[in-house]
């Protein structure tokens, strides 16, 4: 178990840093942002998942693997340092929008970066670390270098769609494979073995600084990934099509009348206890090679899940289904040691939820969006908060603190006003600072702010809107300058005050 010290941080996706080629990458706007927390007095980075993606983009829904990281966030400038590239030939992808408002533009950003990336492959040259990583590795990398490289090659289409033999992993078909694909396979280890060195030195340089990585595992992943491809008996599967025969989701709630269906295979949390749970062990210890601290993103579904049958078209027709429980954290805690975990223990938390997540003592999120709908018993409001706990203006989930005031309702507008001693909303004059300092001043022992909300920009700038399947995970700024000494002096004041 592990005790968090006071301390405040922001959340950010990597993908939102400003950078010359259309979407933010691990270079030097990551680094500049280190400092900018740095300055700032903030110790934590909270990012999404950093797993490649598929269609639309999402870290959590579409995640071709659960231990790979994501090509797109590869810096071209240090390809080019390393001699890999021609730094006079580098072009960059022209922005477009407000610079506090653009967009990854998928589209356009995935084949100029692959093409540079390609370029790279063909100039490297195998090295002591490279061998050492791949060696290291392999458990999972040799399934993901090959399924990737299978997906290219069928047309992108999923796993289960392939020739039966490859779907089935017959040896012969895998064996034939790799021998036809291994250009394709090497390129791939190249792009892992790149992120991952990149990705090392940026945590370094934040742990120097003394600014800890908050890195999340979705509870679920892709039914197109190399993590069901390879492991089927751990997913509850149709044993002759290989679709999923139930799938994840939740029942309806806040963000949806109807529920929210999410597509991914369930476990089979029988077949996973049979192995003393080794899959999972592997990914949280392949995760904190990586980050400091891990947040577990849909809790809940490990004392009981939302299960709806294959075929459904929304999450309405589901059943609760109970989970693996304290068991599954017990085994980990033995295989792992102590367990820096946050919980996002939101949406429909029963009783046994929260005994699960006070028994390990892992801190649980409390939201300010969530706290003024409802009476004085709400649980978001501040006066109920503990000091394990992580508190949040608004999550990758929510609007932003702006976008959330300018389309709440008037009810909620004036319970707010008189929980801070205001007459009126209109007195109000900045909804996001007011967040912010409560965020820091609470109980809670940690505080996580959005940086949408510290740089003080309205709904345009939401990362995700849960009822909307296009469109999401694409909001980034493009300009450095915005992150200004005034407004690190702001929240350095803010954090500094409140003991953080």
């Amino acid at each position: 178990m592990v005790a968090f010290q006071r301390a405040s941080g922001i959340l950010l996706h990597p993908t939102c840093l400003p950078g010359r080629f259309g979407i933010g990458d691990l270079g030097r706007s990551a680094y500049e942002f280190i400092d900018f927390l740095a300055r700032s007095s903030q110790k934590l980075w909270q990012v999404l998942p950093l797993g490649p993606t598929g269609l639309e983009h999402s870290p959590y829904i579409m995640n071709f693997s659960s231990f790979a990281g994501n090509p797109l966030l590869i810096d071209l400038d240090q390809l080019a340092e390393a001699g890999l590239l021609d730094a006079d030939s580098l072009e960059p992808l022209p922005e477009t929008g407000e610079p506090a408002y653009a967009k990854v533009d998928f589209d356009r950003v995935i084949p100029h970066k692959y093409g540079y990336l390609r370029q790279a492959f063909k100039q490297f040259q195998p090295d002591l670390a490279y061998e050492q990583f791949c060696q290291e590795q392999a458990w999972w990398l040799d399934d993901y270098v090959l399924f990737i490289a299978l997906y290219e090659a069928n047309n992108q289409l999923a796993w289960n769609q392939w020739q039966p033999s490859l779907a089935r992993r017959e040896p012969a078909a895998l064996s034939q494979a790799q021998q036809d694909l291994q250009a394709e396979i090497q390129f791939h280890r190249f792009l892992q073995f790149t992120f991952f060195q990149q990705w090392g030195k940026l945590r370094s340089y934040a742990n120097a600084q003394n600014i800890s990585i908050v890195g999340d595992i979705s509870i679920y992943v892709c039914h197109n990934s190399a993590d069901v491809w390879s492991a089927p008996d751990m997913f509850k599967l149709d044993p002759e099509t290989f679709d999923p025969a139930f799938m994840a989701g939740v029942p309806p709630d806040y963000f949806s009348a109807t529920g929210q269906l999410w597509g991914n295979p369930v476990y089979d949390w029988d077949k996973m206890e049979q192995t003393h749970f080794a899959w999972w062990v592997n990914r949280f210890k392949a995760t904190l090679q990586y980050v400091d601290i891990v947040r577990i993103d849909h809790f809940r579904g490990f004392e009981a899940y939302w299960q709806v049958p294959g075929g459904e078209t929304t999450a309405m027709n589901g059943e609760w289904v109970k989970g693996p429980d304290a068991k599954f954290f017990e085994v980990l805690q033995a295989a792992v040691g102590s367990l820096p975990v946050m919980a996002e223990d939101l949406g429909i938390i029963t009783p046994e939820v929260e005994l699960l997540r006070d028994r390990f003592n892992f801190p649980g999120m409390r939201i300010l969006q969530f706290a003024f709908g409802g009476d004085p018993s709400n649980a978001y409001l501040p006066h109920h908060y503990i000091r394990n706990a992580v508190v949040y203006p608004g999550t990758h989930d929510n609007d932003t603190a702006i976008g959330w005031w300018n389309t709440t309702g008037d009810a909620e507008k004036q319970h707010l006003a008189n929980y801070f001693g205001y007459r009126s909303p209109n007195e109000i004059r900045s909804i996001h600072w007011l967040f912010i300092q409560v965020a820091l001043a609470s109980v809670a022992d940690l505080a996580i702010l959005p940086l949408q909300d510290v740089l003080g920009l309205d709904g345009r700038a939401r990362m995700n809107d849960p009822r909307y399947n296009d469109g999401q995970w694409r909001w980034r700024f493009t300009d450095s300058a915005l992150l200004s000494p005034e407004l690190s002096d702001r929240l350095m004041r803010l954090t500094q005050m409140y003991s953080r």
